[in-house]
């Protein structure tokens, strides 16, 4: 065997000894997850951090995370014009109004007011702005949050929630509870609604120009286009699908669009600031979600209506009162809930780095260009362009015709923090035909692949 290739049972130790001459990458110091009491724009808040990343809560404020911020970059929108201010749900019942806070939240599913089965939303209520109880926990891999929400007579629900975060990674756990609380069954779904910030972040006067968010497109799709628009123009150019992935490039126009994705993720991804954030979510296969949708997006801003001539034109509006923010919407099935019985959704969000020009999300990362590897005799370059979830080193796997692993050849450290451009040369024996790209983390567990490829041999087909 080539001595740059390690058998299996050497890849962990390895992970210790990164190859000479390689490039630095951003691994913040250790530090164990804690949990503190701070103020967040002006709100009384819990601040859920660890080396890589920062969330801020409000319980007051319906239970949300107000914000995300990882290498120094927030993800999520704060509405300005509510900083540090509490409005009672009384009071937005008898108003009749709706105060959007901005942030990440839980909300009920079907929405609508013909009847005691659907979420009326257009006003504050218990569920969305009743004040949660926060209790923080302690474990020696991190720590988290337990959120529990008051109850709400009207839906017959109750919700809470825990937020957890490791010590070794970004990434953010979410394990979403609704309660009957009633004496009667009743059948809602429960839907986790994420408010990011699509103004410009050179010019928080405009609107990012390069902003996006994906979801694979369902083959067998429901929608005749493989999505709804639910509101808004039907032609609106900012929908469409390509390659089997579903495309949102986000404008100043208020819609919203329906996928019904059996894929698992949604990513949002900023191609200004090259920021990206995955949310992972379980799908269930012949589960009745609300309208067929399992994932919605919602773009703010001004909307058509017919004048009193009945000529289209746009509502009067202007960014002070219709905000720059986009609405990613994951949604749990429709379930039946008997008196006392809970039903939980569990989701993960992973902040990264991507380009504007994203392929898709695999199990160690973001895909911006698919790897490739071509060879001239023992000699194969490897190259892609990523962003990885996790800290650690990537390792390269290779495969003869028959399937049998050769070895491992370990190759640089990676950082969620940094953008990964891959363009590196290894020693790879002839019968070596295909390749697949693993990320080790820092303790040596395997996070997955980032994609595979058959090695292109000079003068012979893939």
């Amino acid at each position: 065997m080539d001595k740059n290739i390690l058998p299996l049972s050497l890849c962990v130790l390895a992970l210790c000894c990164p190859p000479a001459g390689q490039a630095q990458v951003s691994i913040p110091a250790s530090s164990p997850c804690r949990v503190e009491s701070t103020t967040f724009d002006g709100w009384k808040a819990e601040r859920l951090a660890n080396a890589w990343v920062t969330l801020d809560i409000v319980p007051q404020l319906g239970g949300r995370l107000m914000q995300v911020t990882f290498g120094g970059h927030s993800y999520l929108f704060v509405n300005p014009r509510y900083k540090g201010q509490y409005f009672p749900p009384s009071e937005g019942a008898v108003k009749g109004r709706w105060f959007n806070y901005g942030g990440d939240k839980i909300w009920p599913l079907p929405e609508g007011n013909e009847d005691e089965q659907h979420w009326p939303g257009a006003w504050s209520d218990v569920l969305d702005d009743g004040p949660y109880s926060l209790k923080a926990s302690f474990q020696a891999s991190g720590c988290a949050v337990h959120l529990e929400g008051p109850p709400d007579p009207i839906t017959g629900l109750q919700y809470s929630r825990d937020i957890r975060l490791g010590n070794a990674s970004p990434e953010v756990s979410f394990h979403a509870i609704m309660k009957n609380i009633t004496g009667h069954p009743i059948r809602w779904s429960m839907q986790s609604v994420s408010q990011y910030n699509t103004s410009d972040p050179h010019n928080p006067q405009t609107y990012n120009h390069d902003f996006w968010a994906f979801a694979p497109a369902n083959p067998t799709s429901a929608y005749l286009d493989q999505y709804h628009v639910r509101a808004g123009p039907a032609d609106d150019p900012s929908f469409a699908v390509r390659n089997g992935l579903f495309t949102l490039h986000g404008l100043y126009l208020e819609d919203e669009v329906w996928i019904d994705s059996t894929g698992g993720w949604v990513a949002v991804v900023d191609g200004l600031t090259k920021y990206a954030m995955v949310e992972r979510f379980r799908y269930h296969d012949g589960a009745h979600y609300p309208g067929k949708a399992t994932v919605i997006f919602y773009t703010n801003g001004p909307s058509l209506r017919l004048n009193a001539q009945k000529m289209p034109e746009l509502a009067p509006y202007n960014p002070q009162d219709t905000p720059y923010y986009m609405e990613a919407e994951l949604n749990s099935p429709l379930v039946r809930l008997e008196p006392g019985e809970s039903y939980t959704m569990d989701t993960e969000w992973f902040p990264t780095r991507a380009e504007d020009d994203f392929v898709s999300v695999a199990d160690a990362g973001v895909i911006d260009q698919p790897l490739a590897a071509s060879a001239a005799g023992e000699k194969v370059l490897l190259s892609g362009s990523f962003g990885v979830f996790f800290s650690g080193q990537l390792a390269a796997y290779l495969y003869d015709r028959r399937g049998v692993n050769l070895g491992v050849i370990l190759l640089q450290r990676v950082s969620p923090l940094d953008l990964l451009n891959l363009h590196q040369v290894i020693q790879a024996p002839p019968s070596a035909v295909r390749v697949s790209l693993h990320l080790k983390d820092l303790q040596g567990i395997d996070r997955g692949s980032l994609g595979e490829a058959r090695i292109a041999r000079e003068g012979k087909g893939r």
